[in-house]
């Protein structure tokens, strides 16, 4: 029998087994409540969603089907707590929790940024010393904004607060205290846009990968794109990453590190402009691919 959800499926398929047995497990998040200028977000994970159902299967760099040989369930959306930030992020971080393993792979999709704190500190629980990779336009290392904490762009630093080793890329919009935090703690490690523009990853990935630890968790703010790929986003920012040095700089990270989790956040859709969600799609069905090679699942 498959497990066939009430809602929408990645790719579109009925999953072979239930969300307990399925090595990938994708978790939407459809959450924006401190998104400081254009909503939206929340909509961003039924919009992947439904790209993914349009997808082809093959994944021509990988040279495999990730679909075909990997069970994917997609999890129910978390609803959005609607007593504030706080206690959103308990919300987040117990469901986590129900559904990170040391076996399998969970896979966010957002929703905003601030999702990726609770998100980390359950897979913390697992693998104490993580680093977290950030691929991101914004440092969001705000000691609070707009009255919380637990705004988006304050994320990495409720991570920083936690010990955990950040490694940023792409960053091109900080606040001149957030640059003097980077210069100061030598538990962050950033590679700004300016040192990547116009260069193959092969001359900068490798600073990088040097930085981060054994085990790593990926969170991808898709406005570390440039916006000429990547439009539909709260923040946009002009000077981004190209999808070829993503996904180049992805490969060579899972070549020498081991990815335990990950979050793509940040999508908001423009409707009728749909290339956005294809990219997130794409790109979290490159990132199951690559783990599933990491683990010898394809």
């Amino acid at each position: 029998m498959v497990y066939a959800p009430p809602y929408l499926n990645f790719l579109g398929y009925e999953s072979p087994v239930a969300p307990e047995q399925a090595r990938v497990r994708v978790l939407p998040i459809p959450y924006d409540l401190t998104t400081s200028y254009q909503p939206g977000a929340r909509r961003g994970p039924i919009a992947a969603l439904e790209a993914s159902t349009h997808m082809e299967w093959y994944d021509e760099e990988l040279e495999a089907e990730t679909g075909a040989a990997v069970a994917i369930a997609t999890l129910p959306p978390i609803e959005t707590e609607t007593s504030g930030p706080a206690a959103m992020m308990s919300r987040i971080a117990a469901a986590a929790r129900k559904w990170v393993d040391r076996e399998r792979l969970l896979i966010a999709i957002g929703g905003e940024h601030s999702l990726t704190a609770p998100l980390v500190a359950a897979h913390r629980e697992l693998w104490p010393d993580l680093t977290v990779l950030q691929i991101d336009a914004h440092a969001d290392l705000r000691e609070s904004f707009e009255g919380s904490p637990h705004n988006h762009a304050c994320v990495m630093r409720r991570m920083l607060d936690s010990g955990v080793r950040i490694v940023q890329v792409g960053i091109r919009s900080l606040t001149r205290e957030e640059h003097e935090l980077i210069r100061a703690d030598d538990r962050l490690t950033t590679v700004f846009a300016r040192d990547i523009d116009g260069r193959p990853a092969r001359e900068w990935a490798d600073k990088i990968i040097a930085a981060l630890g054994e085990y790593v968790y990926l969170t991808v703010d898709v406005d570390g794109f440039d916006p000429s790929i990547m439009p539909g986003t709260g923040t946009p920012e002009p000077g981004g990453l190209t999808w070829r040095q993503v996904v180049d700089l992805l490969a060579a990270v899972a070549a020498r590190r081991r990815l335990v989790g990950a979050d793509v956040v940040e999508l908001a859709p423009i409707p009728g402009l749909v290339g956005g969600d294809f990219l997130v799609a794409r790109l979290a069905y490159r990132i199951m691919g690559l783990v599933a090679r990491q683990r010898s699942w394809i």
